[in-house]
């Protein structure tokens, strides 16, 4: 019988993180079940950071960016002897489930740790990137995309009133899903992605048309950041009026938008479901507007 879960947050951090830990916790009480929040991800198993959550803690919290719960990464965790010691201190604490909101290396942190734990775990789709497998969304994407098209609507203006050309970089190390929404919602002239080998002189022949242009790269494109990419069309165009935006770690704050946090409150609600029916090593996963489990890719 579930009678105990801890919540926890780990990863980068995405807008929508306290929407999940709102609604999880109160689905949770209503059932009868007693909520940890475990603070700073998994190293904060480790270290034994979880205190009890009542209903007092999470009011007010569903606007807000980042979580309160709080995020890092855990070296100790990626070893057999953290993995214990997190394991020992679940088991004292009698906690019969774990959620936890992340990315890819999250998930990986849960298939992990059944050697060491026996405890139930549901993994939820947190990372603004929407590179999850399995679900058509991520928790935070949508909050992501809405920041950056805002800050290109305010670059156009600039851009228009000067003549410039703005070369805007969005996060996407490995994965363009951000770039291209925000490329395609912002009327951008042309998008750079990790994922397709990117042509300069496509991009030169793209922003001929008038006198500034955007255009929208993602950090991890192959041919470079943005003021890679600016140097060269510099060099291809001749035009000395290209000018930098990178976005950076404002893609992360801010208020989650409303999709975003109806996302993570339903997904938090669908996680608690799945441990009160004996799930565990699984994933809520959007798929087609309905909410399914899928196997938790680690």
């Amino acid at each position: 019988m579930l009678k105990r879960i801890a919540l926890m947050t780990s990863g980068g951090d995405a807008p929508g993180m306290n929407a999940f830990i709102r609604a999880t916790t109160r689905y949770a009480l209503d059932k009868g079940i007693g909520v940890f929040g475990i603070y700073e991800g998994y190293q904060g198993i480790i270290d034994n950071q979880i205190q009890g959550l009542p209903r007092e803690d999470i009011v007010n919290i569903i606007q807000r960016g980042g979580t309160i719960l709080k995020t890092s990464r855990s070296e100790e965790f990626m070893t057999e002897a953290g993995r214990k010691k997190a394991a020992a201190n679940l088991e004292a604490l009698e906690i019969d489930g774990l959620i936890c909101c992340g990315g890819d290396g999250s998930y990986a942190g849960l298939v992990a740790f059944q050697k060491q734990w026996s405890g139930q775990m549901i993994g939820l789709p947190g990372t603004i990137d929407n590179d999850i497998k399995g679900t058509d969304f991520t928790i935070g994407f949508d909050t992501a995309v809405n920041t950056a098209v805002e800050a290109i609507d305010r670059l156009r203006d600039t851009g228009d009133a000067h003549s410039m050309h703005f070369i805007v970089e969005v996060m996407g190390r490995h994965c363009g899903n951000i770039a291209t929404a925000v490329g395609k919602a912002s009327g951008a002239e042309y998008v750079l992605i990790p994922e397709t080998v990117s042509d300069i002189d496509e991009v030169n022949q793209a922003i001929q048309v008038k006198g500034h242009n955007i255009v929208v790269v993602a950090e991890g494109d192959e041919l470079g950041g943005a003021y890679k990419i600016a140097q060269l069309l510099e060099k291809k165009s001749g035009d000395k009026s290209f000018r930098v935006c990178i976005l950076g770690h404002t893609q992360r704050g801010g208020r989650p938008t409303a999709r975003d946090r109806i996302l993570a409150s339903e997904m938090g609600i669908r996680a608690v479901d799945a441990l009160l029916e004996g799930e565990s090593l699984k994933a809520v996963a959007q798929v087609n507007q309905k909410y399914k489990l899928t196997e938790l890719n680690g």
